[in-house]
């Protein structure tokens, strides 16, 4: 299986803010964005995968800025590592009015998805990922950090096992 580049995969979408997705504040719910942000990770993940994929978890999801009624919510979706049979998808929101100003950065979050086997139902092997820039370089390297701290919240790692996360922390 070959490596794929993460431009190959990068998903951009769009949605605007209509009144019957926001609270009472007249500003889209969280839930909802967090909605908007699995189907654009996971349409990222299937692409990369070349198969079905399903959401295992999702880590550190915060809401910087209110998103209000009318606005353009755009989300983009990239490959930062895959692994043996998951992948982990950094989504980053940006919302602006409808003409496009007061562009603003609102949320991220790194969403992990396993690839599914169409004959068996099981997770299938994936292909590597080929980082090419120092910020595709950065986010590859910290993703093994990342799936560590997963896999012990998960309690599937003891953290003596974790070798990135107290290489990172013992480091001088």
């Amino acid at each position: 299986m070959e490596e794929k580049k993460i431009e190959e995969s990068k998903t951009v979408m769009s949605e605007i803010v209509m009144p019957n997705d926001t609270n009472p504040l007249n500003n889209l719910m969280g839930g909802n964005l967090m909605r908007w942000m699995d189907i654009a990770g996971g349409i990222c993940a299937g692409k990369h995968c070349e198969a079905h994929v399903v959401t295992v978890s999702v880590d550190h999801v915060s809401f910087v800025n209110p998103i209000p009624v009318g606005h353009v919510v755009t989300l983009i979706a990239k490959v930062t590592r895959a692994f043996s049979t998951s992948v982990e998808i950094y989504v980053e929101v940006f919302a602006a009015d409808i003409k496009g100003k007061q562009n603003k950065r609102c949320n991220d979050a790194y969403f992990t998805f396993v690839a599914i086997d169409d004959v068996t139902g099981k997770p299938k092997k994936i292909p590597k990922v080929l980082a090419l820039s120092n910020e595709e370089q950065k986010l590859y390297e910290s993703a093994l950090r990342r799936r560590e701290f997963r896999l012990i919240l998960g309690g599937r790692m003891k953290l003596e096992d974790a070798t990135e996360i107290k290489e990172f922390f013992l480091a001088e």
